[in-house]
């Protein structure tokens, strides 16, 4: 009996060892394959986090661009200043003329057919309701209601101070929301779980509530409508995309005019005076401070309330750039200085506040063979001075040359102090960093307050930055947006920074969460969580992660394409035998050296190019996947190569040459555009070449330009992509 049990006892220790073997194999498996699927979702979210930035940086270059023709163009062709000047200058206008200007809505008729919300103003909760419901039934509010509605808006903002103060004793809890990006179902799942804003229920969106998402202009009506039913009980704040310069790359210049096609210009006109008019910053208790982007070491909030924030219709122009070459003389500027100058007076000051900083950016790009362009080869030579001494083709073609100001790409770039006077830094130049730095930067682990390069504005601000404003004004919390976050919100610093983000899905289905907090009296933020879905059914984590690979990827890859000349220069430089193949840590060093995206490019080298049987990278297959789907066979490749790189860019030159939204421009006009670019970037292509570009582009020959043919013509085709699709 005693043997038999203790064989027994045997085999059941034999049977839990065997168990607990297998659950440890099991548990190894299920950690590498966790640990597999977290560096694909990293690798994912670098991707589209250092293109969207790449992105900014090169909307700041743009501006840079639009500067140089008002003021190096615009003032030989008054037709092409108005071209510019009408989407980057602030009305001059007096306030009598302009008042009559923006109730021209009262001269627009409302049909008996339309079938959408008509408001009455005042507005009351019944006018609100009655436009949730129309959106969501995908109805659109009449152009005369819109204009009403935002010249309301304006009226009203115009009445608050730059910094709101909030209190909780008065209500609950406080609603706060982060980056909504035109995603409007977002907005109304907000809205669903959380309550309609109300005296009982008060909400404060933190900016950026238009742009990238399709639904930009519903969701402007929307918190506009609330915030002049409820005023004291919904606020909001600017961020840096309540920016008609930002605005007319990230989509919601173009949604606008598509919408209300025949009052397009009316609203986007009148929406420049209501971003300029928003509040740049709110206080809650005094405790916590909330605004869309950042600090500096520099920032000020009583300098803040002080200034005057209608000046500021862009972040990214100082207002001295507001002005033409003839305006500047106009106003008094001394002779030879043009507004080109005086932008590179306020790069000046942005270089002169963070010096130290700078120092050790130069000293490092200066030594690293890899480091970025915008880092190197920035010219020396003095602009011309005196205008009337030589003729305007003269001085026309040596502003093309010469003008320092077209080798900046962003905002924060290098430039050579030693061009520049000495000189007083004004209020303007301190108004104008000050909201520029609460719009545009982004909290680091690292101490310190250094330029955010990698955006193209604002700062990366440190714990010690964070501590030393909170220590100065006695709070306890900050509170910001600006940065899409993978569960919608992160702490950093120490739990004294708190990063707000609303919109799910922002870069791709399942990329993200949405997320927004609730503060009461304690002061302790509670955070809700949501993910919208298309689908009913509900997808596993590898099938998110999978869907954002691939997206990104196809990101990725078309910016390779568009690098293609420098890329396969870069990587001949490591094979001076010409054998085709590089290792991979050269390969992973030239990617870097000319995309300039900081990506972990030997976990990505799997995805993007082919290894050889000595484990060296054949660099050609890079490129083997994609490729243009139309080759223009009468054009250079290397002219193809370009036009696609800045396709985007010469997209939203294009919309604002063809004032009528025809879609169509003439020949003659898309050849200065393309010169007038090319000059500005100091690319070589020959004259020649853009001529056969035109001509092959105008199909049937009548002297014009279909832009969205021209776009067709330049889209990467993903060769893989599409025989798995098949």
């Amino acid at each position: 009996m005693g043997c038999g049990t203790s064989a027994a006892r045997d085999r059941q220790a034999k049977k839990s060892e065997k168990a607990i073997k297998a659950a440890i194999l099991i548990q190894r498996w299920y950690r590498r394959y966790m640990a597999r699927i977290e560096i694909r979702r990293r690798c994912t979210w670098s991707i589209f986090q250092s293109i969207e930035y790449a992105g900014e940086q090169d909307q700041s270059q743009l501006s840079n661009f639009f500067t140089f023709m008002l003021d190096n163009f615009a003032h030989l062709n008054e037709t092409g200043k108005g071209m510019f000047s009408h989407l980057l200058n602030p009305s001059d206008q007096k306030e009598d003329s302009e008042e009559q200007m923006l109730k021209s809505y009262e001269k627009i008729q409302v049909y008996d057919s339309y079938s959408g919300p008509r408001l009455s103003f005042p507005l009351t909760v019944a006018d609100t309701n009655a436009l949730l419901h129309a959106f969501k039934q995908k109805q659109q509010l009449h152009a005369r209601y819109v204009l009403q509605l935002m010249y309301e808006t304006k009226k009203f903002l115009k009445k608050l101070p730059n910094i709101i103060h909030l209190s909780t004793s008065y209500s609950k809890e406080i609603t706060i929301c982060g980056d909504l990006h035109g995603k409007l179902d977002d907005l109304l799942l907000i809205f669903y779980k959380n309550g309609l804003p109300s005296a009982e229920r008060p909400y404060l969106f933190n900016g950026d509530f238009v742009d990238r998402g399709p639904h930009s202009i519903e969701i402007l009506i929307i918190l506009f409508a609330f915030l002049l039913t409820y005023p004291n009980d919904l606020h909001l704040n600017r961020g840096n995309h309540e920016d008609h310069i930002m605005n007319i790359r990230y989509g919601f210049t173009k949604e606008v005019m598509q919408k209300y096609k025949s009052h397009g210009r009316e609203i986007l006109q009148l929406l420049q005076e209501v971003f300029s008019w928003l509040p740049l910053a709110t206080i809650i208790d005094y405790k916590v401070l909330i605004l869309h982007g950042g600090i500096s070491d520099t920032t000020d909030l009583e300098f803040l309330s002080s200034l005057d924030r209608h000046k500021f219709k862009s972040a990214l122009r100082p207002p001295q750039q507001n002005v033409s070459v003839k305006n500047d003389r106009k106003r008094g500027a001394p002779k030879g200085h043009s507004s080109s100058q005086m932008v590179r007076s306020n790069r000046a000051y942005f270089s002169r506040t963070h010096s130290n900083s700078l120092q050790r950016e130069r000293t490092e790009s200066s030594s690293s063979p890899s480091s970025p362009a915008r880092y190197r080869n920035l010219k020396n030579e003095p602009l011309i001075h005196n205008k009337e001494d030589v003729s305007d083709e003269t001085y026309f073609s040596s502003a093309l040359d010469d003008n320092p100001v077209l080798d900046v790409s962003h905002i924060d770039s290098l430039i050579r102090l030693s061009e520049l006077k000495p000189k007083k830094i004004t209020k303007e130049e301190k108004e104008w960093k000050q909201v520029l730095d609460i719009l545009w930067s982004d909290p680091k682990n690292q101490n310190g307050c250094v330029p955010n390069s990698f955006r193209g504005g604002g700062c990366y601000f440190g714990p010690d930055i964070t501590a030393k404003m909170l220590k100065k004004y006695n709070m306890k919390l900050l509170i910001r947006s600006h940065e899409c976050k993978q569960e919608g919100y992160e702490l950093s610093h120490g739990g004294k920074v708190i990063t707000i983000f609303s919109a799910s899905n922002y870069y791709e289905e399942g990329s993200n969460r949405g997320a927004y907090l609730k503060l009461g009296p304690d002061l302790i933020p509670h955070f809700v969580q949501y993910q919208v879905s298309k689908s009913t059914r509900k997808l596993t984590l590898q099938q998110r992660v999978q869907v954002g690979e691939v997206s990104a990827m196809t990101s990725l890859k078309e910016k390779l394409y568009a690098h293609k000349s420098e890329l396969i220069a870069a990587f001949k430089q490591y094979d001076k035998t010409d054998t085709g193949t590089i290792s991979i840590s050269e390969w992973a060093a030239a990617m870097e050296s000319v995309l300039h995206l900081d990506l972990p490019w030997r976990t990505l080298r799997s995805r993007l190019a082919r290894l050889n049987s000595d484990g060296n990278v054949e660099y050609q297959s890079c490129f083997e996947d994609i490729q243009i789907e139309q080759p223009t066979t009468e054009v250079q490749s290397n002219v193809i190569e370009t036009l696609y790189r800045y396709k985007a860019d010469l997209e939203i030159i294009f919309n604002i040459m063809d004032k009528d939204h025809s879609g169509l421009i003439s020949i003659d006009e898309f050849r200065q555009m393309w010169k007038l670019f090319s000059k500005h970037l100091h690319i070589n292509i020959d004259d020649n070449a853009i001529d056969n570009l035109a001509n092959s582009i105008d199909i049937n020959k009548d002297g014009s330009i279909d832009f969205n043919e021209f776009l067709e013509a330049f889209r990467v085709v993903h060769k893989i992509d599409n025989k798995e699709n098949k």
